[in-house]
């Protein structure tokens, strides 16, 4: 069996979306013929709440290694674990090469910085590497019309360190295509190398792990609970001010049912207005709860399985993909969706049958247009009958499985045209 070496500054207990990208990948790389080593750090150097029935998560198969990391100190001048911990890392690479043989490095992104390490590991030994994007990393600052000297100086940063990390790499990856096309624009020489695009996928064994816990709504009497579980995208603001606006329209003309909530769960901070500000501006403070706080991975899909409905709000942005997708189609509860009509969402949903409430947005229509067909669809959603049947199996080439062994296709091919 072939050895990958999986560099990544987070591993459970830290339950952030990251991590999903190499466990649920890892999860599957031994039936396709490589071993999983992950050199991540040791978790007393995490900021993050620990969530320990994450690991539950994880198969037995994987070898970890663990290194330290500067700690973040009384000013908190560098917060990001890729930048406190880049030699750790670096010296953790060398030893684990030193003592075994490693065929290919596999670096998800982000945290962004030990992207690096793979071309300074690479100098040094020779051996091939991938760079996987979860996120871009030079990003297009149009969809972040807030950004401040930070995130502007963020991106010099970005086009700076970005090629350097790039330039040698035999593979580069990511969850959508869109994701890493403006890699390949920007970088001639990585534009002929191998790329591969596979989305996060899931591990049905997830919705296999019981836990006796209580809804936030366990204590509200006849709500009706739908739920919106994840990160609230600040270029997604758009979406929500029409969403909202239609549930106003509906309590505004008495259409509205008093028993349904609307839960925003694990929504996180950003800049701006929260979720339940927005909200509250629409009248909407009694029918809108957010509870900010990142919750436990386990809990969040139980959550979504005891909801009335689940809703998946996207953003302008026609790359974006939500890999919160699988989890909402797999809690079996019906699914309104909104997002870019070019995003990979729409044809998973489509080609499982859980389209019945997805909303496209389409830059180029009227937001007449956008905004009638988004109250039709609401008031089937929330205020009709649903009749929600979905069909799992067509999920199969979205798994993790899939997206395992398209990886382990896309690094077989970097190898032999390197061995060529």
């Amino acid at each position: 069996m072939k050895n990958l070496l999986i560099i990544y500054p987070h591993w459970h207990p830290a339950n952030l979306a990251g991590v999903h990208r190499p466990r649920l990948i890892g999860n599957f790389l031994p039936q396709f013929g490589w071993h999983p080593i992950i050199l991540t750090v040791k978790e007393e150097f995490f900021e993050e709440v620990p969530d320990l029935d994450f690991k539950r998560t994880f198969k037995d198969h994987f070898e970890v290694h663990r290194v330290n990391a500067f700690p973040l100190g009384k000013i908190r001048i560098f917060g990001d674990i890729g930048i406190r911990s880049f030699w750790q890392l670096y010296r953790g690479a060398k030893k684990i090469i030193a003592a075994k043989e490693i065929d290919f490095i596999w670096i998800p992104i982000p945290s962004y910085y030990p992207s690096l390490l793979g071309r300074m590991l690479y100098s040094k030994y020779k051996i091939p590497y991938g760079i996987d994007y979860i996120d871009p990393w030079v990003r297009d600052m149009k969809n972040y019309p807030s950004s401040g000297l930070r995130q502007r100086l963020a991106l010099k940063v970005a086009q700076f360190l970005e090629p350097i990390a790039v330039k040698r790499a035999s593979l580069i990856s990511g969850v959508a295509k869109a994701y890493y096309q403006g890699v390949l624009d920007r970088n001639d020489k990585v534009a002929n190398k191998v790329d591969v695009a596979m989305p996060y996928g899931f591990d049905p064994t997830d919705h296999d792990i019981k836990l006796d816990i209580e809804t936030p709504w366990n204590h509200e009497k006849n709500v009706i609970p739908y739920i919106y579980a994840g990160a609230f995208l600040p270029n997604s603001v758009s979406f929500f001010h029409k969403f909202f606006a239609v549930i106003k329209g509906f309590k505004d003309s008495n259409q509205w049912n008093d028993h349904i909530k609307l839960y925003f769960i694990g929504t996180g901070l950003y800049p701006g207005k929260t979720i339940q500000e927005l909200a509250n501006d629409y009248g909407l403070s009694d029918v809108v709860i957010e509870k900010r706080d990142r919750l436990p991975f386990l809990n969040i899909l139980y959550y979504l399985g005891q909801a009335q409905g689940v809703l998946a709000i996207g953003s302008p942005s026609p790359h974006y993909t939500a890999s919160k997708i699988f989890q909402s189609i797999l809690s079996k509860r019906p699914v309104f969706a909104f997002f870019h009509e070019k995003s990979t969402v729409v044809d998973i949903l489509r080609e499982c049958n859980a389209d019945q409430f997805l909303m496209t947005y389409d830059e180029n229509k009227s937001d007449k247009d956008l905004n009638a067909r988004l109250e039709n669809l609401l008031r089937s959603y929330f205020l009709s009958e649903v009749n929600w049947n979905v069909k799992l199996e067509s999920l199969e080439k979205y798994s993790a499985k899939a997206s395992a062994k398209s990886l382990v296709g896309g690094i077989n091919k970097a190898l032999e045209i390197r061995n060529v």
